[in-house]
This record gives C-alpha cells, sequence and structure tokens, in this order.
C-alpha cells in the first residue's frame, strides 16, 4: 500500500485521538490560550456535542488581529470558519492532502458514525508520508545489499 493511499484511521492510531474543542461563546482570547497549552493550531468549536465550525490560529490572526478587533471581545462565533471540512477514517493521505489544497484549510476533523473522532493536520500527513517513504527505502536498501 502507497504511503498516499493509506487510510486516516492508521494515523490516527499512531497520533492518538486527541481532540480539543471550544463552544461558539468562548472568547478568542480563551480560545488562544488553549492553543497554547495544548500545542495545537486549530480547535474544534463544538455546539451541544455536534461540530458546527473550526478556529484556527490563521481565523485569529485575519480576522482580529489585521481587523483591529479585540480578542478578549470577540467570541469564536464571530470567526470561526464553519461549515468544517470533514474526513472520514477510510479517506487517504492523498484525499486528505487535495481537500486542504483545495479548501486552503491546515487541519480536518475526523468524523466517524457523525462524531468527531480526532484530528489530523497538514503536518501529521506529511510526517506520515516522510515516514512511509524513509521504510521504503531502507527496504529497497535492504534488497539491493542481499542481491
Amino acid at each position: 500500500m502507497s504511503e498516499l493511499t493509506t487510510g486516516i484511521r492508521n494515523i490516527l492510531k499512531g497520533k492518538g485521538t486527541d481532540v480539543w474543542s471550544i463552544t461558539p461563546e468562548t472568547t478568542v482570547y480563551r480560545s488562544i490560550e488553549v492553543m497554547a497549552e495544548k500545542e495545537v493550531g486549530a480547535l474544534m468549536v463544538m455546539e451541544r456535542g455536534e461540530l458546527v465550525g473550526m478556529m484556527s490560529e490563521r481565523d485569529y490572526t485575519r480576522k482580529v488581529i489585521l481587523q483591529g478587533r479585540s480578542s478578549k471581545e470577540t467570541t469564536v462565533a464571530e470567526i470561526m470558519s464553519a461549515p468544517a471540512i470533514c474526513v472520514s477514517p477510510e479517506h487517504t493521505v492523498e484525499e486528505c492532502m487535495q481537500l486542504m489544497t483545495n479548501h486552503r484549510v491546515r487541519h480536518l476533523p475526523v468524523k466517524e458514525k457523525g462524531k468527531v473522532v480526532g484530528v489530523v493536520s497538514i503536518g501529521d500527513l506529511v510526517n506520515w508520508v516522510i515516514s512511509e517513504q524513509e521504510e521504503t527505502i531502507r527496504h529497497l536498501e535492504a534488497y539491493i545489499s542481499r542481491a
């Protein structure tokens, strides 16, 4: 199986399924604090257990800082990206990279049976491809050295 046709489920097995979220009423300032605490670049915006959008560092810089808004007075609902572009665990790395490129997003929530089961970032996908290519190179080198 090529690294690009690998299912997202395999990536989630390796990285874990931690999902950090906030509500639409959360202030942007608090959201940035959560991102810093969790060392992530985006948070899912959840309302009554449903995914209603995403809030990223990009949303913050473009919709708060550049517009001269106050992060302590602005709510996530005012700046979040909605609806969120989602994938399933069966989506491939290649499909996810294409979605990220087409929609200019860096994070994709992963949903299964209507529930969020994880999130993948462009960094997760690139790291997966690199590690898979390194493994392929090791196998080829071992094969060549035996020949």
